[in-house]
């Protein structure tokens, strides 16, 4: 059984201008222990798919409109609110997208690291700060018996990540969600930081959702990849097949944007277009009309997820036709 079962999930968006659909029906599972990649484009929904799990969509103007997130057989999306401070944080905990922001500049890194301690294992302040140096110094902080008691503002990017990850692993959770957390990085640190993870991944036996912008960083990293394009799944399999055998035309394009993967002076590949606006209906595939092979029927009728293999399965109607 799925350490979590997301099933039919809709948030959208009230707003003066219309109804967003963020994200518009996706249904996936976690196993424990797994890595799960979900990559697309800036504005596809895969953050506020997470931040839909975790209770954390401002509402309003949001509003999550239907389904369910069943975690160990609580539904995170209808569960009460002491059921919720009881999960998230302890048993689920999240890496967020910005540590220049995610941190509070008024309190020092101590007092944010030592918080879920408090709050969930009642232990006492000193105990605390004692597992939190060692967190600290886990996540490869040097210095770190001096460094805790500084503010953020006093840290590097790149150390204030390795503190937002050594917040959301203090507790030891089951689950770790991971928000694109090595965006604003270098090469060097952001290496480090996707080392790092899979490292307290084997240690801790954790299943972990990794939400990237970039194919080539799962390569490396998840068990099995979904790709999202506005707010809907539209390819998922593990991730060897997703590289060698991509079905859906959104996937290949994504392929054809990693520079790596490009001859050496060529012109390099860009998805031509913008995606939808989701405050508005969208008849048919939503990828079509930035789609090479696109034709009349994918701009009317909308396709839905059939299976290529058991554990692949795709959402254009031209490869379900066996046209592609």
């Amino acid at each position: 059984m799925p350490l979590l079962t997301v099933t039919d999930l809709r948030t959208w968006f009230h707003t003066r201008n219309g109804v967003y659909r963020a994200v518009d029906g996706i249904s996936f599972g976690v196993e424990r222990g797994e890595t799960l990649g979900i990559v697309g484009e800036s504005g596809s929904g895969k953050s506020v798919t997470c931040y839909s799990i975790m209770g954390l969509i401002p509402q309003p103007p949001g509003r999550i409109e239907s389904g369910t997130a069943v975690f160990d057989g609580v539904d995170l999306l209808h569960c009460t609110p002491a059921q919720s401070r009881a999960i998230r944080g302890k048993r689920v905990a999240m890496i967020f997208q910005d540590p220049m922001t995610s941190l509070n500049p008024y309190l020092r890194i101590s007092e944010q690291l030592i918080e879920p301690l408090r709050i969930h294992e009642k232990i006492s302040r000193r105990d605390a700060l004692t597992r939190a140096l060692a967190m600290l110094e886990e996540v490869g902080i040097n210095d770190a018996a001096r460094r805790i008691h500084l503010y953020p503002h006093e840290f590097s990017g790149g150390m204030r990540q390795r503190v937002m990850i050594a917040m959301a692993l203090i507790t030891k959770p089951e689950l770790l969600i991971a928000d694109e957390p090595t965006t604003a990085l270098d090469v060097t640190v952001q290496a480090q930081i996707l080392e790092l993870i899979k490292k307290m991944q084997r240690e801790l036996g954790m299943a972990v959702i990794f939400i990237t912008h970039d194919l080539g960083v799962v390569s490396g990293l998840c068990d099995r990849v979904q790709v999202m394009y506005a707010g809907r799944i539209v390819e998922t399999s593990d991730t060897r097949t997703l590289f060698y055998s991509p079905k859906h035309p959104y996937t290949r394009a994504l392929q054809r944007s990693i520079p790596s993967m490009q001859a050496k002076g060529t012109e390099l590949f860009t998805i031509p277009g913008m995606p939808p606006d989701l405050s508005k209906p969208i008849s048919g595939c939503a990828f079509a009309p930035r789609c090479e092979f696109a034709v009349e029927r994918c701009h009317r009728e909308i396709p839905h997820l059939e299976p290529v293999t058991p554990t692949h399965t795709q959402a254009c109607l031209r490869v379900q036709a066996g046209e592609l």
